[in-house]
């Protein structure tokens, strides 16, 4: 079964990716939320929780629009994965500033994203990755641990920093092996594409 064709570019302000937009726009909003609440874990804390889950929903939404509706255009491709970078990258250090997650985790994790970022607007002249099953779980399990670091209830349900941190393992296992698969996957490209010229 074949991927549908790329949306036309006069489709390129259609409504997946002004959701991709609106996500990009809320991370000022999660991260001013978060330093405004100084690890307080009060009310703020909580907002920023519903801000970072509002952010990963549309997240969902528009790729499901996007599939749809047949509206996926390159930039989707390329700014849809921004997008997510920007949120969790936020997330990340802010937690790990106010010692909340181990700064080793957030390291791994943004070396692989932004490399892999970078990775592909290196070898978009010869073809577009879009995102991988692995991929996607991996964004699963990263938005998982992460929405556990941020709820607010280290005081009431002490195991939740253990859970988030063992899902946060398994999160950092899954980025580091689809960054590898990444990587195999812009050499064949390269390759493929440099073979056909």
């Amino acid at each position: 079964m074949t991927s549908p064709p790329p949306a036309p570019p006069g489709q390129l302000w259609n409504l997946p990716n002004m959701l991709t937009m609106f996500r990009i726009a809320l991370v000022p909003v999660f991260v001013w939320l978060m330093l405004a609440d100084a690890s307080q874990q009060g009310l703020l804390r909580w907002l920023a929780v519903l801000a970072f889950a509002v952010a990963m929903y549309t997240d969902h939404l528009d790729g499901q629009i996007a599939r749809r509706r047949n509206l996926i255009t390159d930039f989707g491709k390329i700014a849809d994965p921004i997008a997510d970078k920007l949120l969790t990258g936020s997330a990340l250090v802010l937690l790990s500033a106010v010692g909340e997650l181990p700064w080793w985790i957030t390291i791994v994790i943004l070396v692989r994203e932004w490399g892999i970022t970078a990775l592909r607007f290196v070898v978009i002249r010869y073809g577009v990755m879009p995102a991988s099953p692995g991929g996607k779980l991996k964004t699963v399990l990263q938005t998982v641990g992460l929405g556990l670091y941020l709820l607010p209830l280290r005081d009431v349900a002490p195991a939740v920093p253990a859970v988030a941190f063992a899902v946060m393992l398994a999160a950092v296992a899954v980025t580091v092996a689809t960054g590898v698969d990444y990587v195999v996957k812009a050499v064949r490209l390269r390759a493929a594409a440099k073979g056909g010229s």
